[in-house]
Order: structure tokens, then sequence, then C-alpha cells
């Protein structure tokens, strides 16, 4: 219970690996605010949250909306009784070569992905700084590390959430705030469960642990970061990656 009376918001948290930070953090004692676009989801979320005996709150928001992440962040806060943990997991993809890639599947990546990190963490910043301790986490990846063939917008967008974690890091750490973020590999979803098999094993082949990970591999290194045991990181990326072979 390394978390015992804080509150968290986990964006994205409807599914993947939003939906196992955001149970993790729950079991680690902390109430937490499941944010989400797909309303179908959320509601299951919420359940499973306070079956473990957490308080839960449930809210449909589009992140790369200013105005709707921060009427989304005032309520966190008057509902739950204040925010000490983000995460910033909300993403898309729209792939395709640059050469095909459309202006608008350009933006609207960058737009959810990059954007709507920054303004959770805007909206997040100012009661963390008031109460001189915060932990933010940006989910990034290595596709932001290494580039990939057909991932040039989702690739950017990532990278962009490590320039955003040092930077932030620097300028919030006077005020007790850690800022940090985790480059997934390749993880055990809906999405990479859609590989064809001969796509799984090559992709599989490259990594020196031989297996996917898991949606709770990535959350339990976030929960080691939110927590007093991470006190000393920040402007970090950890590569949750099995050993990729880049």
């Amino acid at each position: 219970m390394r978390l015992e009376g804080r509150k968290a918001v986990v964006t994205g948290a409807g599914q993947g690996i939003g939906k196992a930070i955001a149970l993790r953090l729950a079991r680690e004692g902390a109430d937490v605010a499941v944010l989400d676009m797909n309303q179908a989801t959320v509601p299951e979320v919420v359940q499973e949250i306070e079956a473990v005996g957490r308080k839960a709150l449930g809210l449909v928001a589009d992140v790369s909306d200013p105005e709707a992440t921060a009427d989304a962040f005032k309520r966190i806060v008057q509902e739950l009784g204040g925010l000490h943990v983000l995460v910033n997991n909300a993403g898309i993809t729209r792939d395709n070569l640059i050469v095909r890639m459309s202006p608008d599947d350009w933006d609207l990546v960058l737009r959810v992905n990059l954007k709507g990190a920054f303004n959770c963490t805007r909206a997040a910043a100012r009661p963390m700084m008031s109460q001189r301790w915060g932990r933010i986490i940006n989910v990034s990846s290595v596709i932001g590390i290494t580039g990939n063939v057909g991932q040039a917008n989702y690739a950017a967008s990532k990278a962009g959430l490590i320039g955003l974690t040092k930077s932030a890091a620097k300028e919030l750490g006077a005020r007790g705030i850690t800022v940090n973020a985790v480059a997934p590999g390749y993880i055990e979803t809906p999405m990479t469960a859609a590989l064809p098999q001969n796509v799984r094993e090559a992709f599989a082949a490259k990594i020196a642990l031989g297996r996917f990970g898991t949606p709770e591999d990535v959350a339990n290194v976030v929960a080691f970061l939110v927590s007093d045991d991470g006190n000393y990181l920040t402007g970090q990326t950890i590569c949750i990656d099995g050993g990729m072979a880049w």
C-alpha cells in the first residue's frame, strides 16, 4: 500500500496498459480517476477499482481539448479531494508511409498523444505545486527512440513526450514533483494480438527475454516510479522492452 491516501488520474485507462496501471495504483492504495474517450469501457474499470476497496471516478473527456481537460481535472480534484499522481497514457495511431500520410492523420496523432499530455500536465501541475508533491508519468514508446516504418506521426509524438518529460522535470523539480517516462516495447494488447503469428514470432525473436511484455509489466514500473521508492528519479525514460535488439 505504497500509495495510501494518494489521488491519481490515468488517461486512456479504459483498456490495455492504461487499465492495468489504474488497477495497480488502486491496489497500492490510491483513489483513481479513470479518464478515457471510450464511454463503454470506463464503468467497468471503475467497478474493478471499487472492488479492491478504493474510490474511483470515471470521466469521458478529450485530452486534446484544453478546456475539456481543465474542466475534467477540476472535477477530479474536487471529487477525489486532491491530485498527487498523473499518468499520461492516452494515445492513438494512424499508421501510413510518409508519402501517403494525410496532414489530418499527422495532426490528430500529435494532438492526442503529445498535446494531450501537455494539457493534462498543465492542469495537474498547479495542485501538485501547491502541495509540493507530485508524480507525473508519460507513457512514451521505444518507437519514439528508434523510429519505425509507417509510424512517423506516432514516433514523433512519442519522442516529443520524452522531451516534454525532461523539460517538465527541470521546471517542477523544485516543487517536489518528479516527471518520468516509460517506453514500452511490444506489449500484449488488442493491437499486438491482431498481428499475424509469423510477425509476432519475428518480433519476439528480437527480444532478449523471448516474449512480448504484459500491461502489468508496465504497471509494475509505473507503480515504483510514483511511490516514495522513486523519490530520486526524475527526467528519466525507462524502456520496458524485455531487452529488444534495436
